[in-house]
């Protein structure tokens, strides 16, 4: 049975650097949906830095 580890050893460096950068990405993108969610009536300046401070200083 192949293992995540398994198929990150097999990866290039560049392929492990693009993995890393779509997950970077998709936590944004998700981070994003949750704000909206919890908050439909704010702007999408509001969310947006909202979104950049969670990330900024690491918090949920």
């Amino acid at each position: 049975m192949t293992t995540q580890l398994d198929v990150l050893r097999a990866m290039t460096p560049a392929q492990r650097l693009q993995a890393a950068n779509r997950l970077y990405w998709t936590a944004r993108h998700i981070k994003e949906a949750a704000i909206r969610a919890r908050h439909p009536d704010w702007t999408d300046e509001q969310v947006k830095r909202e979104v950049k401070e969670a990330f900024l200083y690491a918090r949920g």
